[in-house]
């Protein structure tokens, strides 16, 4: 540099090597005497380095789309131009296989769905299609189901937590997550005799009643969970890293989170207080005390931090469960949609015959059709089933809170970089299960 002439000479290395081999250093900027510096564009240099836009693939077969999702991303350099989401690649056509099938016979389907939430989806498949056959179960049966309900949420909302830790880059709150993840399983497993496929509810009641000594381990999880909960939180809520991948990430106002159908953590992330156990509420949950928690601007930080919360309120709520659970019967006393005991199949001639009608046949609702949806760990789930007064649906329709809400990925994305895709990806929490059903 020569401060006389003001005659500036900035090198970088080229990709060209000379006769010994060695890089060539080309100048590739001057300045003639003004007092203004000039770049020269990169491309003037070397043309193969024009802006064309590039294409690439994120999965279908990659660790951070959580499951067999492709994203195709059109970039202009590090920034997202737009997206185009592919899915397809998992389906299973649930909701044509449950026209073929009786309505006990379809519960082992919804595990599937979203298999992160499949004790709750059973619940809500039972729920819509007891409003199919009328039928209204016990209070012990409807406490359980709330049980069931958040023990799921609190399972769904821990995956989300380790893996999306996993994908921006932290470690240890992914093992303490699924260590409590575990915890939870060992309750499901001691309950229904499964762990992620539970199959546990039935029409009219549940599969099982809850065995001797079950409740002291959930007292136990209640006492002991939110003690992780706060680990997690000091670990993550005031990360400098953690607050930079995710605060004003993949921003959605209110207005853009309801026009776009958004629903659950995502679109109370972004200040709007739905949900469905408070507005429509199932399973008595207008009895519980417990409160819905929003953010303030619908960024993946936001996501984060109603999620936290929202472990903490299902511990509230099954602490509530817990101490109202009532004694009694857990299923309805209704011949035509639930077994009779053992016992008095082998014994009694009237229940040999309901045991034989139920099983070759299946129950029968009148005709009519039902819609029921509920708050899954994910956003407002909902059933839709058609009865023409046989043993199997006309038509099963399911309205998955994934599917809706991953359809605002382009959205989120277009104008972030594409190390941000993978945060915001992770923060919509989607399960391919549910979204290709």
């Amino acid at each position: 540099m020569s401060s006389g002439n003001r005659t500036i000479e900035v090198e970088l290395f080229t990709t060209g090597l000379d006769a010994a081999g060695r890089p060539q250093r080309t100048p590739l900027v001057t300045n003639d005497g003004g007092s203004q510096l000039t770049i020269a564009a990169p491309e003037a240099m070397e043309p193969e380095l024009s802006a064309d836009h590039m294409l690439i693939n994120i999965g279908p077969q990659h660790p951070a789309t959580h499951g067999v999702l492709r994203l195709v991303l059109e970039l202009d350099g590090e920034t997202v131009v737009r997206c185009i989401p592919h899915i397809g690649y998992l389906h299973c056509g649930f909701e044509k296989i449950g026209e073929y099938r009786q309505y006990n016979q379809i519960i082992p389907w919804t595990d599937r769905e979203d298999y992160l939430n499949s004790i709750g989806n059973n619940v809500a498949f039972a729920l819509g299609a007891e409003r199919l056959f009328g039928i209204d179960v016990t209070e012990r049966c409807t406490v359980l189901r709330v049980i069931a309900s958040e023990l799921s949420r609190i399972i769904s909302h821990l995956v989300w937590l380790g893996t999306t830790c996993i994908d921006i880059g932290a470690f240890t709150p992914f093992l303490w997550a699924f260590q409590e993840r575990e915890n939870v399983y060992n309750l499901l497993e001691g309950w229904v005799g499964a762990r992620l496929t539970t199959s546990a509810t039935r029409v009219g009641g549940m599969a099982a009643d809850i065995p001797a000594g079950w409740m002291d381990g959930l007292r136990h999880f209640i006492r002991t969970f939110p003690h992780t909960i706060d680990e997690i939180d000091r670990m993550l809520t005031r990360n400098a890293i953690w607050v930079g991948r995710t605060v004003g990430i993949g921003v959605m106002t209110p207005d853009e989170a309801i026009n776009w159908g958004l629903s659950g953590p995502m679109l109370r992330a972004s200040g709007v207080a739905y949900d469905v156990r408070k507005d429509f509420p199932y399973l008595d949950y207008e009895t519980y005390d417990f409160d819905v928690p929003v953010g303030t601007n619908g960024d993946v930080y936001d996501r984060f931090l109603v999620r936290m919360e929202e472990l903490r309120q299902s511990v509230r709520i099954l602490q509530q469960a817990a101490d109202k659970l009532p004694e009694g019967p857990l299923n309805v006393d209704d011949a035509r949609v639930i077994l009779p005991p053992k016992s008095k199949a082998t014994s009694e001639m009237e229940s040999m015959i309901h045991h034989f009608k139920q099983v070759m046949e299946g129950p029968r609702p009148p005709a009519g059709e039902s819609y029921v949806a509920v708050e899954s760990p994910k956003g407002e789930k909902g059933y839709y089933m058609v009865s023409d007064g046989t043993s199997k649906p006309v038509r099963w329709r399911i309205r998955p809170p994934s599917f809706v809400n991953l359809a605002a990925i382009p959205k989120m994305v277009e104008g972030h970089l594409l190390s941000d895709v993978i945060a915001i990806n992770a923060s919509i929490d989607i399960v391919m299960g549910e979204i290709d059903r």
